[in-house]
């Protein structure tokens, strides 16, 4: 039922997610939707390279014709990344597929602060009410609404908060959130012209040059990584080609051995001293005299939303896990589409009971958890790779050594695992074998993965549902949700074929494939009598064939048979099953005396 408020959704930060999210609520629907935004835009921001999968999110919103129809954005096609002595790895975004349909997925390199304000606009021509220069001091849930106080006094009340400031705000729990492992980045950057592109180093792996195809480069050396982002800004008035270059290191290590990458000589000392990245920067020109710092950015909170206490976190405000992939948009931009949906089924379906509407909140945050462990765990098997090439380097040597913590149960991810490792990550580790069997084994992604995989039966054990297990059918929300993506377990030739045709233009093809935030996803779960929602086992039945898998466990069956038997998608949901004990299981040795109790006696 419609309570009487200001608004029915107010968004804390107006940078991309709370204006994605804000548009789409009002594309999709006529909520009533307030952003806050602290600063004026606009305002300079990092984040300069995305990744492909922002792309669709931000066609889905509308903004994606207004951000290219600007002069401010740089055509993104892979990357470069440059960490061994092998020699530089390349991928194209999607790179298999790539290989099978010859079409490129695609992102931008951009300067943050016109396309956050273009995105901020174009939700304000939605009908989003947006008030600048002000800020969030208090967030309060009373017995009907909630209300939020502004710095001026100011108190709006709304029906649901979202908080999209950044990783810096506690507003709502008053708690500082965790940081994601037991090391500290830092990032130093400036920008200069009179820069050479990636695209033009030399070699046979660049296969960027020949057509002039833009990537992010990114260079591991002793003190950490530098990245190199090609990024149009405006200087006296002038649009200029200009190129974001940045070092991520550790703090503690640069003060201890003096060298001062505040200072803009120093910092490009270091840069000059990475082999592949020299050539390049030859004769850059600095745009400013002073260098931008940040650090300490890798965090999560331990809640992303409530839905009894009305609020929701997306973006930074809810986790971000390392810069080394372009990825803090995109996942920003993929939550605020998900949040969209959600917020529009809890306010407008009545349809919907009160247990259904958590459920959507669960997930939301359960899910979201599950991409942030996944991730991280594929960043710490990077950072261990690049460790192995860089033996003597204090900075490199401690991030080897402990894996992300994001204090996610395993019973909860494991199922994710496998699949954790996204197919570019793999192309890229691998040297673009693409088998799993040539990553790192001692990196932190491998070394979960072993201690889940012994976690499974004996192949020779047997293996059956328990009496008491069932399966509920419902709806839940599709996380991460990129439109335009093909999973791991892969899809039919020709809706494969049909997403090719989507990136060939994503404006004139949005509609020939569906959107994953227009309705709610049909999910089951598979549960025993009594179990916690946080236990129960959530699947897909069209992707995964959960359903089919439930009969053949009416009656028991050899676990490495039965493996035999399935697909991809369903081998990972009985793993996933077997790991939190929803499996009646007879040990090898159990089923070994069993068959002699029941030989006839000789005697």
């Amino acid at each position: 039922m419609q309570n009487s408020t200001d608004f029915d959704v107010i968004i804390m930060g107006g940078g991309p997610s709370g204006a994605t999210l804000a548009a789409l609520l009002r594309k999709n629907s006529a909520l009533k939707v307030a952003i806050v935004e602290r600063e004026k835009f606009p305002r300079e921001h990092i984040g300069e390279s995305m990744a492909h999968p922002v792309i669709p999110i931000l066609e889905e919103s509308g903004a994606l014709p207004k951000v290219l129809a600007s002069d401010y954005w740089v055509k993104k096609y892979g990357g470069i990344y440059d960490w061994d002595k092998k020699g530089p790895s390349v991928a194209y975004f999607d790179h298999v597929n790539w290989q099978e349909d010859g079409v490129h997925r695609w992102a931008v390199h951009l300067n943050r602060s016109e396309f956050d304000q273009t995105l901020l606009e174009h939700a304000k021509s939605l009908g989003t009410e947006v008030i600048e220069s002000s800020e969030v001091k208090r967030f309060e849930n009373l017995a009907e609404h909630a209300v939020v106080e502004l710095d001026d006094g100011r108190r709006l009340s709304c029906r649901v908060f979202v908080d999209a400031s950044g990783r810096s705000n506690n507003i709502i729990t008053g708690q500082r959130r965790k940081f994601l492992s037991n090391y500290k980045n830092m990032a130093v950057w400036n920008h200069y012209t009179n820069f050479i592109p990636a695209q033009q180093l030399a070699g046979e792996w660049n296969i960027f040059r020949e057509k002039d195809q833009s990537p992010i480069a990114c260079f591991a050396f002793e003190h950490g990584w530098a990245w190199y982002i090609p990024v149009p800004k405006i200087v006296d008035g002038k649009r200029v080609s200009a190129v974001s270059i940045g070092i991520v290191t550790d703090p503690t290590l640069i003060k201890e051995r003096g060298i001062n990458l505040r200072d803009p000589q120093v910092f490009m000392e270091q840069l000059r001293g990475i082999t592949d990245l020299a050539p390049l920067i030859g004769a850059v020109v600095p745009i400013s005299d002073e260098m931008n710092v940040t650090s300490n950015y890798s965090m999560i909170n331990d809640q992303f939303c409530n839905l009894d206490e009305r609020w929701i976190g997306i973006g930074d405000a809810a986790y971000f896990v390392d810069p080394l992939f372009s990825s803090g948009v995109t996942f920003a931009g993929g939550m605020a589409a998900t949040a969209s949906l959600m917020i529009r089924e809890t306010l407008l379906n009545d349809g919907l009971s009160a247990a259904q509407r958590q459920e959507l909140w669960f997930d939301y945050d359960q899910q979201w958890h599950l991409v942030a462990a996944s991730f991280a765990l594929s960043i710490d098997q990077w950072y261990y790779a690049i460790a192995k090439n860089n033996q003597d380097s204090v900075f490199w040597k401690e991030r080897s050594s402990g894996t992300s913590d994001l204090g996610i149960r395993e019973l909860s991810f494991n199922a994710l695992v496998d699949t954790a490792i996204t197919p570019d990550l793999l192309e890229i580790l691998t040297s673009g074998s693409q088998k799993m069997a040539d990553l790192d084994q001692g990196g932190g992604y491998m070394q979960t993965l072993r201690r889940l995989g012994a976690a499974e039966p004996d192949d020779d054990a047997l293996v059956q549902a328990p009496a008491d297990l069932l399966v509920r059918d419902g709806h839940g929300l599709d996380i991460p949700g990129f439109k335009g993506s093909i999973p791991p377990m892969g899809l039919p030739a020709h809706i494969r074929a049909k997403i090719a045709e989507y990136w060939r233009d994503p404006i004139a093809n949005s509609k020939v494939i569906p959107s994953m935030i227009e309705h709610l996803l049909p999910v089951s779960r598979f549960h025993r009598s009594g179990q916690a929602l946080a236990t129960q086992v959530r699947f897909v039945d069209e992707r995964e064939g959960g359903k089919a898998l439930f009969t053949l466990l009416q009656s028991a069956r050899r676990y490495g048979e039965l493996k035999a038997e399935l697909s991809q998608a369903q081998r990972m949901l009985l793993k996933h099953l077997a790991l939190n004990q929803m499996l009646l299981v007879t040990a090898p040795q159990e089923v070994a005396q069993a068959q002699a109790r029941a030989q006839p006696s000789l005697v």
